[in-house]
Formats: structure tokens, sequence, C-alpha cells
């Protein structure tokens, strides 16, 4: 029998072993030779076959829909969408609204046909929303009322794209049909018969890149597939080793939904990893930390995963809460880094509740490292040990691998990899090494496996989980007239773990009220500076000409430490 003196390794080869339910093997896949799940389902539209029941799946503010329910209203939609819409294997629908239900019956019914899902991003302004419909051409689009809106101010759409809105009213300037009417004239059909291979493109989500614009991230039904069993198996080590065992609560499990579906953070860890666990999961419109913890009581949700801003929320509140909270097994989540002291915070909040973290991104299908428990508790500053379907290496400047304890560009290849960046050929050639991708994320591998992040080499800020591009704060403000030139920063904040700060050199002063209204069209809600530091000083700059980002941040954070 298994013990705490069982490691990680070992576990994996009894759990992994010929036979057992967790069976890999190594199979050719692109031409690569990467280990699978051997009893894995083939698809996304096999997942979802399997997995139905009359179990609640989906709540949203009163409304409730089983796994069976939300099968046969994805069924109709994918019907319409092939019989009225003509949408064929290979074809874009892209998603772009709040998390309503909808989202997910169409996401299903999308994948289901051979189709490809496009995760928009609902924070966007209507510039990057522009973007986004031009370069995935979608047949099919899905919208709610704010979406609807931008998309009507938008100068040119995509020729023979369809729109449909979801509880929205139509707008004059642009042609839609209505979510309801379409299900209404397919109600009760079949899901139409489709032919769908693992390596198929089922997925594309957009991430912010460093320079320009978004890109699509691709992925594969196999990719996801196996992201979503690496969780699953990553439970059993961890009760296999003794290092942690998740209570069985004697009622359905139950997962708050507080992150957006189009991140990988809501569409992965919550409402596909909620399938096979038979998890219902309870959608929010937005983060309300009251009632968050109503739902918690009335729906005795178990597992809550955010980033830093909306779990501190919860224990920050709950000191004056007159709501039980008992039924939460699991407060954490990945997407920002959590200070030690944030990590004691949830370990002591509970005695039943287990703090938990990871590490993943969009091009990993959200998995990579993760760690939960006694193990997150003794050592706070990492995000786990690698996921047995990957390979990570840490390297050097010159691509030299680093021996344990050195700091280096953490790099990762393996099954759940995402396929490549919609039609960005260059892109695919700049982020691999070889097989192996550039994270961006610098990093420590100590001698037990556990991964730590230390710094990001790309220029990205995470405010609440969420990646800003400083290219994109930078170029917004260099639009403007007296701007001479810029430089975005993240600035460290408690709750959202950073937030956006620029300091931009002028021609001469501008009303900050000002340059927030110039700012205002050009960048989402999430990317608009919190802090602008203004100077009529060039920005310092190191002897290739480059600003130096690190001494204006510096100074910056100095400048606000004394306000």
């Amino acid at each position: 029998m298994p013990d705490a003196s069982t490691t990680r390794l070992q576990a994996i080869e009894e759990l992994c072993a010929l036979g057992q339910p967790y069976e890999l093997k190594f199979t050719q896949i692109m031409g690569k030779n990467q280990r699978i799940f051997v009893n894995a389902p083939n698809t996304l539209r096999d997942l979802y076959l399997e997995t139905r029941s009359d179990l609640d799946y989906l709540v949203f503010e009163g409304e409730r829909f089983t796994f069976d329910h939300v099968y046969h209203l994805a069924s109709a939609f994918a019907t319409a969408m092939v019989e009225h819409y003509g949408i064929k294997p290979g074809d874009r629908v892209a998603i772009s609204m709040r998390d309503y239900p909808e989202w997910v019956i169409a996401f299903f019914a999308t994948t289901s046909i051979g189709a490809i899902a496009v995760s928009l991003n609902a924070q966007w302004g209507v510039s990057d929303l522009s973007f986004g419909l031009k370069d995935c051409s979608p047949s099919l689009v899905l919208v709610d009322q704010e979406r609807l809106d931008l998309i009507s101010s938008i100068d040119k759409v995509p020729q023979d794209m369809s729109i449909i809105r979801i509880r929205s009213n139509a707008n004059a300037s642009m042609k839609s049909d209505a979510w309801n009417d379409v299900l209404a004239a397919h109600k009760d059909t079949e899901m139409p018969p489709s032919v769908i291979q693992a390596d198929d493109d089922a997925t594309i989500i957009y991430t912010s890149g460093t320079t320009g614009y978004p890109k699509g991230v691709v992925s594969t039904h196999r990719g996801i597939i196996h992201a979503l069993l690496s969780w699953e198996l990553d439970a059993e080590i961890r009760a296999y080793t003794g290092t942690y065992e998740h209570p069985a609560p004697g009622y359905q499990e139950c997962f708050l939904l507080t992150v957006p579906l189009f991140h990988v953070s809501g569409s992965h860890v919550a409402m596909l990893a909620s399938l096979r666990l038979q998890r219902k999961m309870v959608c929010m419109y937005k983060w309300d930390v009251e009632k968050a913890m109503a739902l918690i009581e009335q729906e005795r949700v178990t597992v809550l995963t955010a980033a830093p801003a909306i779990t501190n929320d919860v224990i920050y509140a709950d000191d004056s809460s007159k709501f039980d909270l008992s039924s939460l097994l699991v407060l954490g989540g990945g997407g920002a880094h959590r200070p030690p002291e944030q990590v004691q915070g949830i370990a002591g909040f509970k005695k039943t509740i287990a703090p938990g973290t990871g590490w993943g991104m969009t091009e990993t299908n959200a998995i990579g490292a993760g760690i939960l428990g006694k193990d997150y508790v003794h050592r706070p500053s990492s995000c786990g040990q690698c996921s047995a379907v990957l390979e990570m290496r840490v390297i050097d400047e010159a691509g030299n691998k680093l021996v344990s304890g050195e700091p280096g560009e953490l790099q990762v290849k393996g099954t759940s990899m995402f396929r490549g960046y919609w039609e960005r050929p260059e892109s695919d050639k700049e982020c691999f090494d070889g097989d192996w991708f550039r994270t961006g994320d610098k990093a420590i591998i100590d001698r037990e496996g556990f991964v730590h992040i230390v710094d990001r080499i790309k220029d990205l800020i995470i405010r609440g989980g969420e990646n800003i591009a400083c290219s994109a704060i930078e170029a917004a403000l260099n639009q403007h007239s007296l701007v001479k030139e810029a430089c975005a920063y993240g600035l460290p904040d408690e709750r959202l773990g950073e937030k956006v700060g620029a300091t931009v050199s002028v021609l001469s002063p501008v009303a900050t009220a000002d340059l927030e209204e110039f700012l205002t069209g050009k960048l989402a809600r999430f990317e608009m500076p919190s802090h602008i530091i203004q100077t009529q000083q060039p920005l310092p700059r190191g002897a290739s000409g480059k600003i130096v980002k690190r001494l204006v941040k510096a100074d910056a954070i100095k400048n606000l430490n004394q306000v």
C-alpha cells in the first residue's frame, strides 16, 4: 500500500501502468512522440455524450440546467448551425459574451460538429474586437447586448458573418437573429452526425502578446482532453502519496465560476473539468463578494478557484459574514502570484479548506504545474510539480539546460500543448525552440521538481489574472499629440496582484482626465492605467537606446509611496 513516503514518480508509475484507468503510453502525434491516456475520450463530442446525466450542471440566477438538458440544447443549436447557417467542419464560430449558460451550450454545439469555437475576450474594446473578428473570419458570432452594440460601431465586419444575439434586444444598425427563435425552430432535434478526429482543431482562444494585437491560440480535441485528465490524475497522485485527499462531501460537488469563460481558467478548469466529475457550476453575472458568499451557502459550493483578488475578498468579508461557508473545500487558483502571507491566510481561514494554485497558459490548455494543501503551505512560492503529460526545463540565454535551483527561462512541451497560433507562422517559429515552447516566464525548478516562477521575460502585466501587454498601453499613449514617449509597467497591488502604471514624457503637461478620455476606446477597461506619471524629461535609456523599464518602474513606485 502507498504511504506518505511514496514519491510522485512512483505514484505516476503505479497509477498509469498497463490496465489502470489512467494508463499512459507513447504514440506519434503530428510527428512527435508524446504520452497519451489510453482511456481518454477521443474528442470533446465524445466527452459530452459520455457525461450526460440528470444532475445539475449549470446554475445562473435562478435558472438550472442538468447535464442532459445542456446536451439537448446543444444538439438543437448544432442542428441550427448545420441546417440553417451552413456551418461546416473547420468553420469558426465566435462567442463574445458574459458567462451566460448560452456560452456553454454554444461551445458544446460548435465543437460537436467539427467547427472551431473561438473565445473572444468580452472585455475588449472596439479596436481589439474588430481585429479579432477580421483575424478569425467567423461564419457565425454569438453576442450579448454589449458586444452587439460594439460590433454595430465597427466600420467593416467580415462578409457573410451571421450574428445571433443572446439575452439582448435587436440593434437597428446590425442584422441579427434571436437565440430563442433559433433554438425553437430546431427543438428536440438530435445532435447532427459529424466525423471528428482527435487531432482536429477545436478552439481558438485569444491571448495578449507582448507586441501588436492578440494572437489566436489553436488547440485540438486531444490537447484539451489531455489537460482535463491530467488534473484528474494529479488528484489521484495526491491521494496516493498522502499529500492531499479531496474529501467526499456527501453531496454533489460545486464550482463557483467567478472568472470569464473566454479564459482557459473558466472554459477548461471550471466548465470542461466539471463534466467527468459531474460537478455543478454556478455562474455569476459579475463578481460581488456578498452575492458569492450567499451562493456558496445556497448551492453548497465546494471549490472556488480564482485570482488572488477574488479569494482575498471572500476571506476578508467572512469576518462579518452571516453566511455559512462550511461547504468550501478548496480555495485558490492561478493567474497571478499569491504572496506567502495570503497562502497562510487561506490555510488559516477554515480548517477544512485547502489552499491551491497552479501554473498554466492558454498555450498549454491551462495545465502545467499544480500544488494543493500542505505542499502549498510549505512551499508558498511554488506553483507545483509538472503534469504527467508534459515536460519542463529551464534554460539560460545561450539555450543550455540549467541544473536544479538555477533561474532561467521556463520551457515546456507535451500532449496538452496548443497546435500553433492562428495564421501566424512567424509567431510559431519565434515561440518554439525545437519542440519546446518558450513560455516567457523566468523560473527555478528545485531538486524535488517544484516549479517557482521568479520573473517574467515577456513584457506583460498580470492584473487580477488578466494578461496585459505593456506594448499595447504604450502604443495607445504614444498616439497622443503631446506624448513624446511612454513606458508601461505593473505596479504592486494587494488585491489584484498588479495594476497598470505608466510614465509618459510630454511636450507640455496634459490633464489626467484628458489622457484617460483619450485612451477610452483605444484600450479595454482592464488595460486602462491606474496611475499615469508625467515628466517633460526624456525617459532613461540604456546603451542600446531602449527605455530602461526597471528604472522607470522603480521611480514610479518610489513616487507613489511618498504620496
